[in-house]
């Protein structure tokens, strides 16, 4: 009942939010990140697999969308399926060779990758290279629905974000997730168990680029342009800091990270300048010795005390040691 009254809150403070005189391209933004960190905490956080790159899959989709849209004259709703069916195909590319190895070896191939897909971008044509593609327009759904409008816009993201929302929460509750979790507890028993460990992690990681890929194509339509800064290894970093910071492994966690970094990203830089980086990074410091399962990971686990020393009272039985009669 908590969970499902957090959730009602949220969806009024969602789609009352433009009303309440907040700035729409900002909310925009910050549910596209959103996105972005819930598809990187389905490999992390239900999977264990710590990618140091995936902002490649962001960023390229965003170029496909970008440049389809602005230069070849396609539709929205097109671009947008061509920059995610671009990022899927990256992301099996790479996860094909990626998933062969375990731990830092395998964020260490992810962070190599992504540095080629960079420089692909950097130097190829059609992405524009350190000016960017830019003039992208936004186009309408189907010609019935122009987005325009920052407010239009607005709702048909905050809808792509809760069907996004909706379907990660499907998968993690899944026969699929529930393997994937496996794989994150014991990996060895899991493949004692006669699991093709390497194909669930491989799916997982395509599912996790394809939705990080959508959060790319909308933002680069909301803003109109795309730079190198949505590929590069800062964009990377930020998603894990998000991740970490709500809390790896809840479904809420990567929201409330991404809400947390942009907010202080939005509102500092007017007053800190360069300095805001090194603010975030304190106050990350800080968040992982106080809460080291994350906000939202931290808020769960204190909620669940008083249950889980109920469940040991009765696991263990009196405290005074004496027996009852059953």
């Amino acid at each position: 009942m908590r969970a499902g009254v957090v959730y009602v809150v949220l969806g009024i403070l969602a789609v009352a939010a433009p009303v309440l005189g907040v700035y729409p391209v900002f909310l925009m933004k910050l549910l596209c990140f959103a996105m972005f960190a819930c598809a990187f905490n389905l490999l992390l956080g239900y999977t264990k697999m710590l990618s140091f790159g995936h902002a490649a899959y962001f960023g390229w989709s965003a170029y496909v969308t970008g440049w389809l849209v602005a230069v070849h004259g396609w539709g929205t709703i097109e671009g947008i399926l061509a920059g995610v069916a671009a990022s899927a195909l990256l992301g099996l590319v790479i996860g094909a060779i990626a998933v062969r190895r375990q731990g830092i070896y395998f964020a260490m191939i992810t962070l190599a990758l992504s540095q080629v897909v960079f420089f692909v971008c950097l130097q190829a044509e059609f992405t524009g290279g350190e000016n960017g593609l830019q003039g992208i327009p936004r186009g309408s759904i189907l010609g019935l629905i122009g987005l325009g409008r920052d407010g239009t816009m607005y709702y048909v993201v905050l809808a792509v974000f809760a069907a996004v929302y909706v379907f990660i929460r499907r998968v993690v509750h899944s026969p699929f997730g529930h393997v994937l979790q496996a794989i994150r507890e014991n990996e060895p028993r899991a493949i004692s168990l006669g699991y093709k460990v390497n194909r669930y992690k491989l799916v997982a990681f395509v599912l996790s680029a394809s939705i990080a890929g959508l959060a790319g194509s909308l933002k680069a339509l909301i803003l109109g342009f795309v730079t190198l800064s949505d590929v590069s290894q800062g964009t990377s970093g930020e998603v894990i800091l998000m991740t970490l910071l709500g809390g790896s492994g809840t479904f809420l966690g990567p929201v409330v990270g991404a809400g947390v970094v942009l907010t202080l990203e939005e509102y500092l830089s007017d007053h800190v300048g360069a300095w805001v980086s090194v603010i975030i990074g304190a106050i990350f410091v800080v968040c992982v010795m106080i809460f080291r399962r994350g906000f939202v990971g931290e808020i769960q686990w204190r909620f669940a005390a008083p249950s889980r020393d109920a469940a040991t009272d009765n696991t263990r039985g009196p405290r005074d040691g004496r027996h009852t009669a059953p």
